[in-house]
């Protein structure tokens, strides 16, 4: 991984800033998304957050596709998932060998339009040069209950909003498969491994696409919904309106 923690930075000019994390295996559900999403790799940058497989094997073969996006110019994140495959026995992961290699050198985060991209958050109060890739692959509570008072200072990390999955965001209240926001914060894993559905951002436009991944309703129910992103805190606020489909 990127031992410096320095954010990987989109190579070209994008029209628009796209999202998704936490597939765990759900390979159909991540096309369909672009799709109706209308992606062009040649106009917009997508970001990938991690956990692109699950832990049955059968999923491992998403990173085939990961690759192939990231050809294309898109920027790919670890997840705690993929670091697992680098600490299989060599016996077991025979089938993904000449994966690991690229796993090795993916950034540990990114940043774009104000954004900041990692698969779980940050520990408050440490530069991002100091923060561990542990952290930014599992940290859970403290990041959650931090707020952006406790990355001033940072200047690598305050007055951007931090993009994140690993943690399904019921858990951390809100409707089950919907995204969630604080100031500074936008939480998008929306549960596709628990059954509940994949979610795509369009962080440029404030709209999200997403999919069902129940077993009997997989891939159907495909919601574009206009949402409202954060502001910062010391920004006044309207109320916001419930997400309405377009």
């Amino acid at each position: 991984m990127n031992p410096s923690n320095l954010p990987a930075t989109p190579a070209r000019k994008f029209e628009r800033l796209l999202a998704i994390s936490d597939i765990h295996g759900h390979g159909e559900g991540l096309d369909l998304l672009l799709r109706e999403a209308g992606y062009n790799p040649n106009k917009d940058q997508l970001i990938l957050g991690g956990d692109y497989i699950d832990t049955a094997p059968d999923t491992w073969n998403i990173l085939d596709r990961i690759i192939e996006l990231t050809n294309e110019g898109a920027i790919a994140l670890p997840g705690n998932h993929e670091l697992k495959l680098l600490a299989l026995e060599p016996s077991v992961r025979l089938r993904i060998e000449s994966k690991l290699d690229w796993l090795r050198h993916l950034p540990a985060c990114a940043e774009a339009n104000g954004f900041l991209f990692v698969h779980a958050g940050f520990r408050p109060g440490i530069p991002l040069e100091q923060q561990t890739l542990r952290d930014m692959i599992e940290i859970r509570e403290p990041f959650w209950n931090s707020g952006e008072q406790d990355f001033n200072g940072n200047d690598r990390i305050a007055g951007r909003t931090i993009v994140f999955g690993h943690t399904p965001t019921f858990k951390l209240g809100a409707t089950p498969g919907s995204i969630w926001t604080r100031p500074g914060k936008i939480a998008i894993d929306t549960g596709a491994k628990h059954g509940l559905r994949l979610t795509l951002i369009d962080l440029t436009n404030a709209i999200t696409y997403s999919c069902s991944t129940a077993p009997d309703r997989l891939y159907l129910d495909v919601r574009r919904r206009k949402i409202q992103l954060p502001t910062s805190a010391a920004t006044p606020q309207v109320p916001a309106n419930p997400p309405q489909a377009l």
